[in-house]
């Protein structure tokens, strides 16, 4: 199997007590031929000193430091501006991968020709413990369906920039990372799933995901702002979203 380059997509930020944790996740990969390329969002504690120390030890990391406080999108971007992989994964500054994530989705990748998958995800408690829930995958999406089922996990995708072309986040605060997948996908791509648990979810009480009502009032504004829904198919879709958040909560 050929070992394509993966660029690893990481923005940071105020994100001492994790990040460490996180990186260590990328270093165990059984998969050798990727890059981890973090932005800081100019942090306010030891985030960028933890960054560097790692960079010191493996060539393969490459650290920046946003000049200015951009938010995620803007740190996301800045991370995909510097990134040379032909594939890109993503992966925030507290959450983890199983060993085998990159080996096992890359080969995928390739056999399957997609140019997007994701996986099933665990979910932790804040302090590392399992919370003892699942988020499984939902089958092939198409763009209808994700409208309707917002269940790919920004940690747990894989994009393939020979297809996909040039990738930037829009700047919708939590809701970014489903921005741009609607992007993907209106363009035709499917996000082929791999059933199995690769990537372990840390449910942060402060996380600007914790906020349902604002994560709720986003994915709104992505239906209408950027996907110029109508009122009402962006209603329907909504009702969607929000019945399939539930499910996914409660299976």
């Amino acid at each position: 199997m050929e070992q394509p380059l993966v660029s690893v997509i990481m923005p940071s930020y105020n994100a001492e007590q994790f990040i460490a944790e996180s990186i260590e996740s990328v270093l165990h990969q059984t998969y050798q031929n990727w890059e981890l390329v973090v932005t800081d969002d100019c942090s306010s504690d030891r985030t960028p000193e933890i960054v560097q120390s790692y960079c010191d030890k493996d060539s393969r990391i490459h650290f920046a430091i946003a000049k200015r406080h951009s938010g995620i999108a803007g740190t996301r971007n800045q991370c995909i501006a510097r990134a040379k992989g032909r594939f890109i994964a993503f992966l925030d500054n507290d959450d983890l991968w199983h060993p085998e994530k990159l080996e096992k989705q890359i080969r995928f990748m390739l056999e399957k020709g997609c140019a997007c998958s994701y996986s099933a995800y665990e979910l932790l408690r804040e302090n590392g413990t399992p919370k003892g829930k699942t988020i499984k995958t939902a089958g092939v999406i198409n763009y209808d369906r994700y409208l309707r089922n917002t269940i790919i996990g920004s940690g747990t995708i894989m994009l393939d920039r020979e297809q996909t072309g040039s990738l930037v986040m829009p700047d919708n605060a939590t809701s970014d990372d489903m921005a741009l997948w609607c992007k993907i996908l209106k363009d035709g791509h499917f996000a082929y799933p791999i059933p199995e648990v690769l990537m372990l979810y840390r449910v942060r009480s402060n996380s600007a995901s914790a906020n349902k009502f604002k994560a709720a009032k986003d994915v709104w504004l992505v239906y209408r702002k950027q996907e110029k829904l109508s009122f009402f198919r962006a209603l329907g879709c909504f009702f969607g979203y929000a019945f399939n958040a539930i499910k996914k909560r409660l299976q």
